[in-house]
């Protein structure tokens, strides 16, 4: 957030202010024609392109063998080293199975196995989905090895300090005898977070849209933008928790702070940014301000809106556990100050394990939405 400053964001669109950006409009249609063209850039995707001279090389089922390999070795490290920590397992119910964490870890390992043989299996009719299975194929064998090491160096050897380190087989547990524990506070984690970010980022929209278009609304708002939005929503925490009714009306305000600020600047940087020319040729065809508001200036700042919500959306993330943490009666933040108390440190990393998920599939929604919204773009920006 420090990284933004209050001076990117200039005055609400005027003649006078459009009249400054004729000079690069000739620089930036050259270059979309040159993109346009394919004389700048490839249009390839890194699987398509890098993967390229290793498909000549290399037959494709043996890397299919190369992906789930790592996992293979990583059971066999967790059958073949002895436990030298002591460790008691217990055993939990999923679905039919009777496990406790370290069948558990077995069978995701198997099942991973499983997993990307089928889908090595499935992609191999489609040159562009082998040609992405190649691309991967690396990062599969790394993960498994990965898996070893720290199964190695964690409740096998002792390398890493006991019980601050445990295993993956550890990590597991808490999902098997825990686990509708966990899903509870995840639910009440997005429950939060989705209360929280959506408020903000429409709150933001709504605010870059008024102060980067009129001037009045730059004049009267954008002073408060610039005092409050740099200072970190956290901060307001002793004031929400004492003026808001409810603990979770109390995180819905840090939430939508942190994120209400990232998605205003840059929607305003995005409307100010409208080129001068397309206004004055909606203008000259009888276009209203509406109108050009909203089928000129908005689209033209839809990409710098995604990108201040990309930013507000790792804002919100840390805000939500930290305010989970501290006053929240459910969530994943709650969850590990409880286990926390009690030095369990596997269901520590457990939570840390499904905020990992969580926000990588929040981040995955996002993009998807922006290649949906912005998919105009699809050649020209990669």
């Amino acid at each position: 957030m420090s990284s933004i400053t209050a001076e990117a964001v200039g005055q609400p669109i005027s003649a006078s202010r459009l009249d400054a950006r004729d000079a690069q409009q000739g620089t930036a249609q050259s270059e979309s024609t040159a993109l346009k063209s394919g004389s700048v850039g490839a249009s390839a995707t890194p699987y398509e392109a890098g993967s390229a001279k290793v498909a000549r090389t290399v037959p494709y089922p043996i890397v299919v063998a190369f992906s789930v390999v790592g996992f293979v070795i990583a059971a066999i490290v967790n059958v073949v080293f002895p436990q030298i920590a002591p460790v008691q397992f217990k055993q939990g119910q999923i679905w039919i199975f009777l496990l406790n964490g370290q069948e558990a870890y077995l069978f995701l390992l198997a099942a991973l196995v499983v997993l990307y043989v089928i889908i090595g299996a499935v992609d191999a009719r489609d040159p562009v989905s082998a040609g992405r299975y190649r691309y991967r194929a690396q990062f599969r064998f790394a993960m498994g090895l990965l898996l070893a090491l720290w199964d190695v160096t964690g409740t096998k050897l002792q390398v890493l300090p006991q019980p601050f380190f445990p295993g993956p087989a550890q990590v597991l547990e808490p999902f098997v005898t825990d686990g509708n524990y966990i899903a509870l506070n995840t639910f009440y984690s997005v429950r939060l977070f989705a209360a929280g970010f959506v408020s903000g980022v429409v709150l933001g929209v709504v605010t870059g849209v008024l102060i980067g278009w009129f001037a009045r609304a730059y004049y009267w708002v954008f002073p408060l933008l610039k005092i409050t939005g740099v200072i970190p929503a956290v901060a307001w925490m002793p004031f929400a928790l004492t003026l808001m009714p409810t603990p979770f009306i109390a995180a819905v305000f840090l939430l939508l702070i942190c994120s209400w600020f990232p998605v205003a600047f840059l929607t305003a940087q995005g409307i100010q940014s409208t080129p001068k020319m397309l206004v004055e040729a909606s203008r000259t065809l009888g276009a209203h301000t509406p109108y050009i508001l909203f089928h000129v200036a908005i689209p033209n700042a839809m990409p710098s809106i995604f990108t201040g919500i990309g930013m507000a959306n790792s804002l919100s993330f840390l805000t939500l556990v930290i305010s989970e943490m501290m006053g929240q009666p459910g969530g994943l933040g709650y969850y590990i100050d409880q286990a926390k108390e009690w030095s369990a440190y596997n269901e520590i990393l457990a939570a840390i394990v499904v905020m990992a998920i969580l926000f990588s599939l929040i981040m995955k929604l996002v993009e998807l939405i922006r290649g949906r919204v912005l998919r105009w773009q699809k050649g020209l920006v990669k």
